[in-house]
């Protein structure tokens, strides 16, 4: 329950942010949704992979190869679901920045009514 919650919220912030940034575009609510879940199965299996392979870059960077990793996965997603179109590189680097606040955001406040009702 919470997990579709959590896709239901970055789905959310996903409409949020393409309304907000001029490189996204998403076509419907559906596919927002499809593109939290893409979103998340890319975190899932093909981002400990990149994190893997560029670990020598990621530890010279002192972790802000991460931002570029992130943006990658939202470059991915973008090419896997059709109606979710990013327009470059940039555009994804700040799309996947402003995603991890929003998701961070909304996250916290889910902790917060799990603590209201201990």
């Amino acid at each position: 329950m919470k997990f579709l919650l959590k896709l239901l919220l970055t789905a959310l912030a996903v409409i949020v942010l393409s309304s907000i940034l001029p490189g996204i575009t998403v076509t419907n609510y559906g596919t927002a949704f499809i593109v939290a879940v893409t979103i998340s199965l890319l975190n899932v299996f093909v981002k400990p992979l990149l994190i893997f392979f560029t670990l020598p870059v990621t530890i010279v960077t002192l972790g802000l190869f991460l931002l570029v990793i992130n943006a990658v996965i939202i470059l991915l997603a973008g090419k896997l679901v059709s109606g979710f179109v990013i327009s470059g590189f940039f555009t994804a680097l700040i799309f996947s920045v402003l995603l991890s606040v929003f998701r961070s955001f909304l996250f916290s406040l889910i902790k917060e009514e799990k603590n209201k009702h201990l």
